[in-house]
């Protein structure tokens, strides 16, 4: 009893919830989303196609995986970092992308991958030629080139050089970053996508890997990024995937940049599946691991997640092919943390992939029928819920679930942007207070899968929103809430 006395009174500080103007962002593998020409693969104007949709379900962001040329199928690998890879559409398709998102309230985000570039990349291409001849070239300067080798390094065909590759086997020459001749190049390029087909920002691939091991190099090449973007473009969002722990990405928030994936709360391995799990405490454990993330990054928007294209899927994560309850509580509390949360394609019917990349890429299941070409190199295909068409038409399914998490964060911004007070964490039980500007609101979780569980609110608390997983309803009688399995309910005060 003492331990769980001062937890709670730790608890109950108020935290910032890190948090400005949010969005609720739904990443999208274009290749596999929605096809328009019936070529078999997903395209710009298929997803255009698929906004009113995407609005419905109360995402209002749009984070694009790589639609630049390239000759893979992920498209990581850049050829032109000014175009639109022939598969997906033009230039046009894409204006047209931005328009009508913007028309319907989105904001979109493109993925800049600047680490490195293709093989096939005219700079490398450049460079690569020139050493083969012996002779000199300005793209020299673009990539790590050195006649030793070593860790990293790779031997360009027909010569005695060797080119860094720290993403070894996929044709992706690093580029100097340090050149200030490829950093005019990027300048140019975010300038050509925000001002000249305007996007709202990018998700930035891969910040730990600039400088291999530096991460005051890769912080200060962040810090360049922000600035270059605010300059060209104010308002511009930036989110940046720094695989590591808390304490290394509240580290790299000092660049300016907006936000950083809040990978400990990703995957089967993260604090939300993590706080499921065990026989007591869970509402303990969840509320102490999500204090200590909003204490390490007091400034910053966070931006949690469950899954992307590189993790396995929310479902396998936890066991919920047969356990839709699960499924459902665990994106619910991921859409009760603050900042920008990030949802990847496909959650929303609870489709699964794990193993290989494209394993993790499959197909939209928009229904019988409707559906792109499975990425190259899928080993195992299967979907383990119904598709959006039969969810669609199912109260109680997963899909329709995601879609009353996200109208109830966006009906209160003060859930993603207000100041966190917990006000209990004990036993299975966790109740938060959110408030900011005068605005406030409760939020109560059962995180007990078999059991109602009760706690006291307010006299003055009336129920705004019952997220049940169940079909069971939360009671309010009085100062006394009860809430089912795996319930959240907000509340006002």
């Amino acid at each position: 009893m003492r331990r769980i006395i001062a937890l709670l009174l730790l608890l109950a500080l108020c935290i910032p919830c890190a948090g400005a103007e949010s969005h609720n962002w739904y990443e999208v593998f274009v290749r596999s989303y929605q096809d328009s020409d019936g070529d078999g693969l997903g395209d710009l104007k298929g997803l255009t196609g698929r906004l009113p949709y995407l609005r419905d379900m109360g995402w209002d962001g749009l984070w694009l995986m790589p639609v630049m040329p390239s000759p893979s199928y992920h498209k990581y690998d850049v050829t032109d970092y000014l175009g639109i890879d022939p598969e997906y559409g033009t230039l046009a398709d894409f204006d047209a992308l931005v328009a009508a998102a913007h028309a319907e309230g989105f904001r979109i985000i493109i993925d800049l991958p600047v680490n490195h570039t293709s093989t096939a990349h005219p700079w490398f291409a450049a460079a690569a030629e020139a050493l083969r001849k012996g002779e000199d070239s300005p793209y020299l300067d673009y990539y790590h080139f050195n006649r030793t080798g070593g860790s990293g390094y790779v031997r360009l065909d027909g010569t005695d050089w060797f080119y860094e590759e720290q993403f070894a086997g996929g044709g992706m020459p690093d580029l100097n970053l340090d050149s200030e001749a490829v950093r005019e190049e990027i300048r140019a390029i975010l300038d050509c996508w925000l001002n000249g087909h305007g996007v709202d920002g990018f998700r930035l691939d891969a910040v730990t890997s600039f400088w291999t091991g530096d991460p005051e190099k890769n912080i200060a090449f962040l810090g360049w990024l922000k600035e270059t973007c605010e300059a060209l473009k104010p308002g511009s969002y930036l989110v940046g995937e720094c695989w590591a722990g808390l304490s290394v990405i509240a580290d790299y928030y000092r660049s300016g940049v907006d936000s950083f994936f809040l990978f400990p709360a990703s995957q089967a391995e993260g604090f939300l599946v993590g706080s499921l799990r065990g026989r007591s405490g869970r509402a303990e454990k969840f509320a102490k691991q999500y204090g200590n993330v909003l204490a390490a990054i007091p400034e910053g928007t966070l931006a949690p997640f469950l899954c992307n294209h590189d993790t396995g899927r929310t479902v396998g994560s936890v066991q919920g092919r047969s356990n839709l309850p699960a499924a459902k509580f665990v994106e619910g509390l991921l859409n009760m943390l603050g900042g920008n949360v990030f949802t990847y394609y496909g959650e929303e019917i609870g489709m699964v992939g794990s193993g290989a990349d494209p394993n993790k890429r499959l197909a939209m299941y928009w229904s019988d029928g409707n559906m792109t070409q499975q990425p190259p190199g899928v080993t195992n295909i299967e979907y383990a819920y119904p598709s959006v068409e039969a969810q669609m038409a199912d109260p109680a399914s997963l899909l329709n679930y995601m879609r009353q998490v996200n109208r109830a964060r966006q009906a209160l911004p003060v859930i993603a942007e207000g100041e966190n007070t917990f006000l209990i964490a004990e036993g299975d039980v966790c109740l938060m207070r959110r408030e900011k500007d005068g605005e406030s609101c409760l939020i109560a979780l059962n995180f007990n899968a078999k059991a109602a569980e009760s706690c006291e609110v307010p006299e003055s608390a009336a129920i705004l929103h019952d997220l049940e997983t169940g079909g069971e309803a939360a009671v309010l009688d009085g100062t006394a809430l009860t809430l089912p399995p795996y319930a959240i309910v907000i509340l006002s005060e």
